[in-house]
């Protein structure tokens, strides 16, 4: 491995130093780091690295390809980024969470095997949730907590099928699954579907990322859900079933969005939405599809982070993130106004910003594929983008009714790295090249014809005079919406009740049984000593056995059912049981 430096170790093992260091050597530091990440993975070369024998099973640390280097190239230039964003603060833990996060995420792009991805997958769970525990309010910590049962029951199911999948094929080597699908793959589709928050399994997404740091959600709405897109587009491509999750939750997440009063909640559904694109691009399988996936996942990456730092821009500023209380911020954040607005024309899919060279590349192959209703719901989820993130959002944060709120424009290190992130944007999509060459496949797109961009300047503006129109409807309301977290919100509850009511009550019965009747007859027994005649125990359990072969031989005989045959076989068995207990305690 002397010709290859694993970026994991660079950002795992770099998260040591970070408590130790103070004022502008910290800083100095964070943002080394990442550079070397990125060094590192524009310099590495495809391969296999780090293969080695553990518990009789082959391992590969590092399998590097163009599928692996598209995501983790993004990945390090996204460290760097949040870095940038994170670097007036002085909580030394929630940099070297960001740091583990990272780098774990950086461990399943590269794992060759399936226990390597397991171990960073679980990893990346538990730095991540740091960054929602975090807040410490009373909110935080809960959600926090939910976010860790759903992906510990998620890694667990990941698990299992792991496992089953080993024993099927006899190897944990980690790739596409051509064994067909089993019980162990529908588990690890499973873990896999979790983390890319396809519904039903996506509430935890929008559950936790409102509730996180205002750094942290930055950070958590880049790695965990395109991580999983990686791993789906590396173990399922050309899975049918994904066509239709990706499609549903395109337009799910979209549909949400539209009761969202918090602005960072309904960001999150649009990170659903978005992530649909790319798993119903898996799903369709094609070289195009593929590559739809990879390029959106690099671009939203990107412009999903720009938002979340605006956004996250006005709570720092203000403490506050429900639309209800926002307006008339342009006066006193232009910057910050500007640069939301350009990620907010990049998820929109406007000519000559990101989102317009890479979401219409999915669409694209979705018509190739002669597949017209995901073509028409996939564009239907981008006009809801528009309405909400690109206009919705933007007018009642920084228009609509002035609350005349004390606002200025956060930290300049904050508006460095929004204007890193909006430079990415304008570049991918006056330039898509670049990004083109890195994905997996050969590109034979131009997303720049007088046909795409007139169809897509048309759907953008229809939308806009839609918002117009109906502007009175799209009012904010102060309230929540539950998604299927109700049921481990509420369900949660009810289980608590029954083990505080029913279940302790019984337990204290059965308690008080043992304490007044069981304990003194053993602690007298174990007194006076056991008076036991072994030639009467012989002589009952020859009889016993006796007993036991001849009822066999007529239930044999008999014309019973097998449930029959056992119910019998169990009677017996009890009675002989009980008949040595009383002879050895006579």
């Amino acid at each position: 491995m002397t010709d290859f430096v694993h970026p994991t170790l660079l950002l795992v093992l770099g998260a040591l130093p970070i408590p130790f260091l103070r004022g502008l050597i910290r800083k100095i530091y964070l943002l080394l780091i990442p550079a070397l990440a990125i060094l590192a993975v524009l310099t590495m070369q495809p391969g296999d690295y780090g293969a080695a024998r553990f518990i009789g099973q082959d391992i590969l640390i590092a399998k590097v390809d163009n599928l692996s280097i598209v995501f983790a190239t993004v990945f390090t230039i996204m460290s760097l980024i949040g870095m940038v964003y994170a670097l007036h603060l002085t909580c030394a833990g929630q940099h070297v969470a960001a740091f583990v996060y990272v780098g774990s995420a950086l461990g399943v792009v590269f794992a060759g095997d399936y226990l390597t991805l397991f171990l960073f997958w679980e990893v990346m769970a538990f730095a991540s949730a740091y960054l929602v525990f975090a807040q410490r309010s009373r909110q935080a910590i809960r959600a926090g907590f939910r976010y860790l049962m759903v992906h510990i029951t998620g890694g667990l199911a990941l698990l299992g099928g792991i496992i089953a999948h080993g024993l099927t094929v006899g190897s944990l080597r980690f790739g596409p699954i051509e064994s067909g699908m089993d019980v162990g793959v529908y588990l690890i589709l499973a873990g896999f579907m979790l983390n890319a928050a396809v519904p039903p399994l996506n509430a935890w997404l929008t559950d936790a990322y409102p509730e996180a740091t205002v750094t942290g959600a930055v950070f958590m709405s880049a790695f965990t859900t395109k991580t999983a897109v990686y791993v789906l587009a590396r173990a399922f491509p050309g899975t049918e079933l994904l066509v239709w999750l990706g499609t549903v939750m395109a337009l799910y997440g979209v549909v949400y969005a539209v009761l969202e009063n918090d602005c960072r909640r309904l960001l999150a559904y649009h990170i659903v939405s978005q992530v649909g694109y790319m798993v119903a691009g898996i799903g369709i399988g094609t070289e195009m599809a593929v590559n739809g996936a990879a390029s959106h996942a690099f671009a939203h990456i990107l412009y999903k982070a720009l938002l979340f730092m605006g956004a996250g821009a006005v709570i720092y500023v203000t403490g506050r993130r429900k639309l209800t209380e926002l307006g008339g911020l342009y006066r006193t954040m232009p910057l910050t106004v500007a640069l939301y607005m350009v990620g907010a024309f990049a998820i929109s899919a406007f000519p000559f910003f990101s989102g317009f060279v890479t979401k219409s590349m999915v669409i694209a192959a979705a018509g190739q594929d002669h597949r017209a209703l995901v073509v028409l719901a996939l564009t239907m989820a981008s006009s809801g983008t528009f309405l909400h993130t690109g206009l919705k959002l933007p007018y009642y944060m920084f228009f609509g009714t002035d609350r005349k709120l004390e606002a200025r424009e956060p930290p300049r290190n904050m508006l460095i790295a929004m204007s890193m992130a909006a430079v990415l944007c304008i570049a991918i999509g006056v330039f898509p090249q670049p990004l083109y060459a890195l994905l997996p496949h050969p590109v034979d797109f131009e997303p720049y014809t007088t046909v795409h961009i007139t169809e897509s300047l048309g759907l953008l503006m229809f939308t806009a005079l839609g918002f117009v129109l109906f502007l009175k409807a799209l009012d904010p309301e102060n309230t929540i919406s539950i998604d299927t977290d109700w049921f481990y919100r509420k369900g949660a509850r009810r289980f608590l009740w029954l083990a505080e009511n029913p279940l302790a009550r019984y337990e204290k019965a059965v308690s008080d049984v043992s304490e007044t009747t069981v304990l003194p007859f053993l602690h007298g027994a174990a007194r006076t000593g056991l008076r036991i005649d072994h030639s009467k125990v012989d002589a009952v359990v020859n009889g016993v056995a006796r007993a036991i072969l001849s009822t066999g031989e007529a239930l044999r005989h008999l014309q019973t059912g097998v449930v029959t045959q056992y119910a019998l076989a169990m009677i017996v068995g009890v009675i002989a049981a009980t008949a040595v207990f009383a002879v050895m305690w006579r």
